[in-house]
């Protein structure tokens, strides 16, 4: 899998790159216009194709689209935005290379069983107005398969969204050499369809030059530092994580927490409570321990124990001074900690002073509305997601991790992870509280809380995906022991492990 996630001006300099190194323009778009033809052969058996070219490149793979299929039996038919004449550069010569007619787009399609869409592509920088406007509104209200070239035309590639939501709907969208910002954020993702990269000849050393810092998750990206029990490993050696409870009638969410640190490999969770939920959670809990406190300078003496070394604080545990001052004392004892839910809300009035003690191993896990509690106005005033994320974690000094159909990881330094394979059925109460306990759990086993927060997303997602419809959050941890499986197997498979005897 390429991992690495583009921007458009990254884009524009892989092209440059390829044409520098001896790579036509004229072969990079015949290739681009293959990649599409063969997919679109792969899914459908020949049938009347219209295929739709706009007044620029992404017009001129359509023209190739047009011609290989053509070439391949199929009854084509191009509708052009322009008249091809005015066409420049490589879109001109495909153009002519086609040779058949390119009518105005019609409005009515009585034999029509399939568009491409090649109108438009990933640098459209403005609304979609007129002609080119109505013909989405048409497409979109077909009910007939779409296949976008590059990206579905009205999305722009770095944004994730169109303007005025004037975008087409695609079943399927054919990419080049890597995928954009909108192939993984929302709402693009679910205008683009399934997505698919296909190699057109830019050399992969382009990468080199670009040095892309957005990745796509997977165990590409810490496969190699994923904490296996060793052989001659012992519990202690897997780190201890604490679980902060809240009142005796908010404790469901810190068992979820534990369970969740338990299950991904903490050598030992212990569940903290406060003196009035210890009967509650030591009445539901058997391998994980209950240890009472007292207050925030309770929890601060109970963590000089170094050998609680990960602790999870937030889910449960109520908004206010009373929460503010058990973070102040977590993140005092210099452990690593994952702050989540009311841990972060405690604070919305006053943001800075938990910037001034949050530090590196430490991971921040808003949803949005806690994001904007934290980081007011940040997500609407940055370009996308990944941008706000990335502010984000300059201004708190450690990883944020902004969950939701996309979530985003990111580190001080800049790099950003989008995790784009969790399933609907996450939306649902608690799972973002196992989540949390699946990175303290990775913490106490000492993996950098970066590689940590990638890791637990990307299992959270795959357990999801195990189980479907009517998930719950009680069923996560129990589904990430097949989860672990599978990911042992394609680490195996793809030999991601670290060498024997590497530290």
């Amino acid at each position: 899998m390429a991992n690495e996630i583009l921007t458009v001006g990254q884009c524009y300099e892989a092209d440059k790159y390829a044409a520098a190194h001896g790579v036509p323009s004229l072969t990079l778009m015949e290739n681009a216009g293959r990649a599409v033809a063969d997919e679109i052969c792969k899914r459908w058996s020949p049938r009347p194709t219209a295929v739709l070219c706009g007044p620029g490149n992404n017009g001129g793979d359509g023209f190739v689209v047009a011609r290989l299929l053509g070439e391949r039996g199929w009854n084509v038919s191009v509708e052009s935005l322009v008249d091809p004449r005015r066409l420049k550069d490589e879109a001109a010569e495909m153009a002519t290379r086609w040779g058949g007619k390119a009518t105005p787009f019609a409005a009515s399609h009585p034999s029509t069983e399939l568009y491409v869409d090649a109108m438009f592509g990933a640098g459209l920088g403005r609304t979609l107005e007129g002609r080119a406007a109505e013909i989405v509104r048409i497409l979109n209200k077909s009910d007939l398969p779409v296949i976008a070239v590059d990206v579905p035309s009205g999305l722009h590639g770095d944004l994730g969204r169109g303007y005025d939501d004037v975008v087409v709907q695609a079943e399927v969208s054919v990419t080049f050499f890597r995928k954009k910002l909108a192939h993984v954020l929302m709402r693009g993702s679910a205008l683009c369809g399934e997505v698919v990269v296909a190699d057109i000849g830019i050399p992969e050393a382009a990468l080199d030059s670009i040095k892309p810092n957005t990745f796509e998750n997977g165990p590409e990206l810490w496969g190699r530092d994923y904490p296996w029990p060793a052989q001659d490993g012992h519990k202690y050696a897997r780190g201890h994580c604490v679980v902060v409870s809240g009142p005796a009638h908010a404790t469901g969410a810190a068992r979820l927490a534990a369970r969740g640190a338990l299950r991904i490999g903490a050598g030992l969770v212990s569940v903290a409570s406060p003196p009035d939920a210890v009967p509650v959670n030591a009445a539901q809990l058997t391998s994980i321990m209950v240890k009472p406190f007292s207050t925030a300078k309770g929890l601060a003496e109970l963590l000089t124990d170094k050998r609680l070394n990960a602790v999870v604080i937030g889910p449960g545990c109520g908004v206010g001074e009373e929460t503010r001052e058990m973070v102040g004392a977590v993140l005092a004892s210099g452990g690593a900690v994952v702050l989540d839910a009311d841990a972060l809300t405690s604070f919305h009035d006053d943001p800075a002073a938990l910037f001034r003690l949050t530090r590196e191993p430490a991971v921040l896990t808003p949803h949005e509305g806690e994001f904007e509690r934290i980081f007011p106005g940040l997500l609407a005033k940055s370009q996308n997601k990944i941008e706000a994320a990335r502010a984000a974690a300059a201004a708190a000094h450690c990883t944020v991790l902004l969950k939701g159909p996309d979530t985003v990881i990111a580190a001080p330094d800049g790099r950003a992870i989008v995790n784009s394979h969790a399933p609907p059925a996450l939306a649902t109460a608690g799972s973002g509280d196992v989540l949390s306990g699946f990175i303290g759990g990775l913490m106490a086993q000492r993996v950098d809380s970066y590689k940590t927060a990638a890791a637990a997303a990307w299992l959270h997602g795959k357990a999801a995906s195990r189980f479907g419809p009517g998930l719950i959050s009680e069923d996560l941890p129990e589904l990430l022991p097949a989860a672990l499986s599978a990911l042992k197997d394609e680490l195996d498979e793809r030999h991601l492990h670290p060498p024997r005897g590497a530290c």
